[in-house]
This record gives structure tokens, C-alpha cells and sequence, in this order.
């Protein structure tokens, strides 16, 4: 008797540790799958979201120097809708490059903002009260 209750026992605990092992597995097999799940899910949600469209448009500008280039980019990253802007003082029509998103702002605020530092902007006349407050060095003799 003593033998097989040696047995019994023996063969009690691995059915008690099998048991509990079997949960176990089951919990983290639906953990795996519901991780599963959130990745795809997420996956699809960054694949499918709207990327924001932009636009580039070129304006002239009566722009002179570096610090009317300083100026004029400046306003501009500070502009709703712009994402980025770059004028070429450098060449001989002093045209900045301004990269938008047209569901936030248009072409003519564009340049109704250079128009506020002080300088034209294509057929938009610069603000007389910006156009004061330059330096002369950025002055161009129009107003």
C-alpha cells in the first residue's frame, strides 16, 4: 500500500501542474492574439490616415538683404498653414518659396503676411506701417 499511495501522489501533482500550465497557456495564447489584434489594427489606422497635401508656390518679394530674408521667413514660419519657406536673396527677382497646406491657408494670405513685415509681394503692395518699421538698409525708395 505504501507503494502505490507513492504512486498516487505522484502522478496528483504533474495532473495539478498540467492543469494550471494549461490555463496558463490559454491566457497568453489570447494575450498573443489580442496584441495581434492592436498591431493590426494599428497598422491599418497609419496606413489609411490622410496624409496632409501641401502646395508650393513662388512670390516675388521687394525683398534686399539677408536681414529682409530673416524677416520675411521668420513671419512665414510663424503663418498658419505654411510648413516651410526659403527665399533665394540671391538671385536677381528675390523670390521666396513658400511650401503650404491649402486647407489652412491660401496664397493671398501668404501674402498678406510678407505684405505685414514690410515688403511686396507679388501684386500685394507692402504695409505702410510694416514697411516703417524696417531698417534702411531693407528699404527699397517705393513708398
Amino acid at each position: 500500500m505504501k507503494y502505490n499511495l507513492e504512486v498516487e501522489l505522484d502522478f496528483k501533482m504533474p495532473l495539478k501542474q498540467l492543469y494550471f500550465n494549461k490555463i496558463i497557456n490559454k491566457t497568453n495564447n489570447n494575450m498573443k492574439k489580442n496584441i495581434l489584434a492592436l498591431i493590426l489594427l494599428l497598422v491599418s489606422v497609419l496606413t489609411f490616415a490622410e496624409t496632409p497635401k501641401t502646395e508650393t508656390v513662388k512670390i516675388k518679394t521687394s525683398a534686399v538683404c539677408e536681414m529682409c530674408k530673416e524677416r520675411i521667413e521668420k513671419k512665414l514660419a510663424f503663418t498658419k498653414g505654411v510648413s516651410e519657406s526659403n527665399l533665394d536673396i540671391e538671385s536677381k527677382e528675390k523670390i521666396v518659396t513658400v511650401t503650404y497646406n491649402p486647407k489652412k491657408t491660401s496664397v493671398e494670405k501668404i501674402k498678406k503676411a510678407i505684405s505685414e513685415v514690410g515688403y511686396a509681394a507679388d501684386e500685394v503692395a507692402a504695409n505702410a506701417k510694416g514697411y516703417e518699421k524696417l531698417p534702411s538698409c531693407c528699404k527699397k525708395g517705393e513708398m
